[in-house]
């Protein structure tokens, strides 16, 4: 799941499709290639989101520029914000276990 995350970050023409893929896949494709560990996993999603965010600055240059159609740009902005979306999520979550250990007595 996090390659074809990635794949769809940098890849703008294509976003559409790839995306419709990336939402059918099973919630068990994310271990195809053996166990990950949390930190590589972290770091993966926080490279794809790095990605979608690009990608979608790409798009609006190009709409700028009259490269890119209007429906395209407005795809790449909705991903990267449900992109940014995510990763401040994660980050809240991660924070507050955080805040949690540290709160345990020894």
């Amino acid at each position: 799941m996090l390659e074809m995350l990635s794949s769809v970050a940098v890849s703008g023409p294509r976003l559409v499709a790839q995306t419709a893929e990336t939402e059918m896949m099973a919630p068990g494709a994310l271990q195809s290639s053996g166990d990950l560990g949390f930190d590589s996993v972290i770091k993966q999603v926080a490279t794809d989101a790095i990605g979608t965010l690009k990608a979608g600055e790409a798009a609006s240059i190009s709409a700028v520029q009259g490269k890119e159609s209007t429906r395209r740009v407005v795809e790449a902005l909705m991903s990267a914000e449900q992109a940014l979306q995510t990763a401040v999520a994660v980050r809240d979550k991660v924070v507050q276990a955080y805040q949690e250990v540290v709160r345990m007595s020894i």
